[in-house]
């Protein structure tokens, strides 16, 4: 059963880790612009799916552990959000008719967003001292 706690919790440091590094990376990224479109730099999203079946854990070979309750990260997607065109033609990237397509990073969002996973990230360090401190106790109650 502890096992099964510290294998939930660590596929949540797992996934809020991987939204940090997101978040680092779409802020690093907020001020990029591209002569097109299609070449604007869009904020990356992690997926996540919760681990409730069976066959989930076992197609996961690397992890022997029963983490049902967990999480697990499905992949990370584009944001849907529009990208921002701007009137640029000294850019050395504007399109012909000098414009620059700006990345859909709200920077705004992304602190939000970064404290939203930190806060996360430590309820489950919280979670994983808990079950530790809860396991010592048990111990120690065995000995006497």
């Amino acid at each position: 059963m502890m096992d099964n706690i510290f294998g939930i919790a660590g596929t949540a440091l797992n996934a809020q880790l991987t939204r940090m590094n997101a978040t680092a990376s779409n802020l690093a990224n907020a001020s990029t612009v591209a002569s097109s479109d299609q070449e604007a730099f869009r904020a990356k999203r992690p997926l996540f799916r919760a681990i409730v079946d069976d066959m989930i854990n076992k197609s996961n070979t690397n992890n022997t552990q029963d983490t049902r309750g967990g999480v697990k990260i499905e992949k990370l997607i584009d944001d849907p959000a529009p990208v921002r065109r701007q009137f640029d033609p000294h850019s050395p990237v504007a399109d012909k008719d000098g414009y620059v397509y700006q990345s859909n990073v709200n920077e705004v969002s992304e602190m939000v967003e970064m404290m939203a996973a930190a806060r996360s990230y430590q309820n489950s360090v919280e979670t994983v001292n808990t079950a530790k401190h809860l396991m010592m106790r048990t111990l120690d109650v065995m000995r006497s």
